[in-house]
């Protein structure tokens, strides 16, 4: 980045996933200019993904059209280089047809068993809790040129072409930012994710600079007996008294009663589960969750997490200060069964649709989900 402020001419950009990036932070690689090689890795993968990547994002998107050849620097012994030209062609097709991000599957402390099967995954990882598929911040993408493949941050194609892949209306709301996110969550076999809630869009736009927040939804794709979400809060709940039993399991003097103070719904396939903002759930074990959430850099506030530690036997850090700021307290048992849990109505039926066509009986009904 350096050199092309100080000096013009021929520009060669050394491009890397964020993926592969991740993966050489757990390895031991620094950050940016720094001295942290032995820092712990969800440290220094969240001055990345908040700080080194965003700031990245906006210098290379000023020169992106004057790059003259991108190196591809992923697989550190075959280095790859294709034009710049040949690249900006490639995104312009991709952002005009359909087209999909590579994904990536990640272990996690509370990682279930239905991706290793499913998505014919290494049999012998301990488990898959986390998988990618639809998140350009963190995706990448592949361009083929006939005679041999690169790979490029998704967000390459963000920056190159954000009206043509988003549209109008969107580019005019986000800008260069794709809003929208898709990841499996699986706890099949596993254990509950951690509780949590995402702030309020005034709290993260007056503590974080960031112009949208995280709404979310679970659709259950799989489910085994006993599966569960949690999500909002029981009726007369006391927010200083769930506060201070956060605050206190938290230090390790008592262990969180998270069903004295939040509902527990079961969970079967094909449910869905609406979550906004400021609205305190997990999923709980043995269940196969299809998240679609928007994506201003993934702000998770987690309030506890079952008194475990992570998978490098550290205690996973919790946010309790930010959380309490934005936890929606009137959201209880009534409202959420209304408002959150399958709340669908029908938007249009069809008697005509032949059976030969649709495999249905007489009639089809289009729903969708509020």
């Amino acid at each position: 980045y350096g050199a092309n402020l100080i000096a013009q001419g021929l520009l060669v950009y050394l491009d890397l996933a964020r993926w592969e990036i991740t993966l050489r932070y757990r390895q031991g690689m620094p950050n940016f200019l720094a001295d942290n090689q032995d820092e712990d890795a969800l440290r220094k993968i969240k001055r990345g993904f908040f700080i080194e990547w965003r700031v990245a994002d906006k210098y290379k998107r000023t020169f992106f059209d004057r790059i003259d050849y991108f190196i591809d620097t992923n697989d550190m012994n075959e280095i790859k280089m294709v034009s710049g030209k040949a690249v900006r062609d490639g995104l312009i097709q991709m952002a005009h047809r359909p087209f999909r991000l590579v994904p990536y599957f990640d272990p996690g402390v509370w990682g279930g068993q239905w991706m290793k099967s499913v998505c014919n995954l290494d049999p012998d990882k301990e488990n898959y809790a986390w998988s990618f598929d639809g998140v350009p911040e963190e995706n990448s993408i592949y361009l083929d040129f006939g005679n041999g493949y690169i790979e490029l941050p998704a967000m390459d194609l963000v920056l190159d072409q954000p009206k043509a892949l988003l549209g109008k209306s969107v580019y005019s709301r986000f800008g260069a930012e794709f809003p929208i996110r898709f990841d499996f969550l699986d706890t099949i076999g596993g254990q509950n994710l951690s509780l949590q809630v995402h702030p309020l869009t005034e709290y993260i736009h007056r503590t974080f600079g960031m112009a949208y927040t995280q709404d979310e939804s679970y659709y259950i794709l799989d489910a085994k007996e006993g599966a569960c979400v949690y999500l909002g809060l029981k009726e007369g709940v006391v927010p200083e008294e769930m506060i201070s039993d956060l605050e206190a399991a938290n230090r390790g003097e008592i262990l969180f009663d998270a069903e004295k103070y939040v509902n527990k719904f079961p969970a079967k396939k094909h449910d869905h589960f609406l979550i906004p903002a400021g609205t305190t759930h997990c999923s709980g074990k043995d269940a196969m969750v299809l998240e679609i959430s928007a994506t201003p850099y993934c702000f998770t506030f987690k309030l506890w997490d079952w008194a475990r530690v992570g998978l490098d036997g550290k205690p996973r850090p919790v946010h309790i200060e930010h959380g309490r700021k934005n936890i929606q307290w009137d959201r209880t048992t009534p409202w959420v069964e209304k408002n959150l849990v399958n709340a669908i109505y029908t938007l249009k039926e069809d008697e005509h649709v032949k059976e030969e066509h649709t495999g249905l009986h007489e009639l089809e009904y289009i729903e969708t989900r509020r």
